[in-house]
């Protein structure tokens, strides 16, 4: 089982970790589509490079199983936030616009409850997984 846990938790991490990696080398695009999306033009940069940091330490801890649960935490953190204020489908007034907002609001929500699965599997099995760097931060019981 613990093969199949890391398995997971880097196929898992990929997605933040590309993504984290669009963040923090295509700051000005990403800063550009945070503007778009009603984020104020001087906080945009910062909020692209801040957030790409988040999901990058985030998605490291998944990966690495240290901390593993707070990593997903951060990554929940990151996830229901942005699908509300990034891809407020129901803003557009543009078919094609709200479908695509709306296909990317679902896969932040959908990704966001799996982050919220992982931190209680952490919290609860992790002290018992041996494929980690730590244990869990947080103990569900």
């Amino acid at each position: 089982m613990d093969v199949l846990v890391l398995i997971r938790r880097i196929l898992f991490a990929l997605v933040f970790l590309r993504s984290a990696l669009n963040h923090l080398t295509h700051t000005k695009a990403m800063a550009g589509y945070a503007t778009s999306r009603g984020i104020p033009s001087a906080a945009a940069a910062g909020a692209a490079v801040g957030s790409g940091l988040l999901i990058l330490v985030g998605g490291v801890m998944v990966a690495l199983g240290l901390w593993a649960d707070l990593g997903a935490l951060l990554l929940a953190v990151f996830l229901f936030p942005t699908a509300v204020i990034m891809h407020a489908f129901w803003r557009e007034s543009d078919a094609q616009a709200r479908q695509m907002e709306m296909t990317h609001f679902m896969k932040d929500i959908g990704l966001g409850g799996a982050a919220l699965v992982l931190l209680a599997f952490f919290s609860y099995a992790g002290h018992h997984l041996v494929l980690t760097i730590t244990g869990p931060l947080f103990h569900i019981t």
